[in-house]
């Protein structure tokens, strides 16, 4: 029932993204207002170039309380070694991905294009909709 779904049918396509030049402090608002836990960071011709999390986040306020270094820009910040899915996955692989790892999303990359993410949150969704 499950191997028919592709992370295809079920990603997010209208995506929010930040750039590596951004300033930490704006992405971080950026997320905040859009109530999402993190973003694809992208350069100015969108390829992917890492990621930011709330995690990532988390660094900031770390430098700013120890060090006094009260902000900076995403690319300092942000995940540069990023796992990706392609949009042919199934819905039961990335079940068993979710499952094995820490991640609450993946970046969906299309001939090296992102094209979408697929969360944990949408895997589910997959099972609410099949049920």
């Amino acid at each position: 029932m499950f191997h028919s779904h592709s992370v295809r049918d079920y990603m997010a396509t209208k995506l929010i993204t930040v750039t590596p030049e951004m300033e930490i402090l704006r992405a971080a608002s950026i997320l905040t207002e859009n109530k999402i836990s993190g973003a694809p960071v992208v350069d100015q011709n969108g390829k992917l170039v890492g990621m930011i999390t709330e995690r990532d986040y988390l660094r900031v306020v770390l430098d700013a309380g120890y060090y006094q270094n009260y902000g900076g820009q995403v690319k300092n910040f942000m995940s540069k070694d990023v796992t990706t899915v392609t949009p042919d996955e199934s819905i039961m692989t990335m079940a068993k991905r979710f499952m094995d790892s820490t991640y609450r999303r993946y970046p969906v990359l299309e001939n090296d294009q992102l094209v979408g993410q697929i969360s944990r949150r949408d895997v589910m969704r997959v099972l609410e909709q099949l049920w």
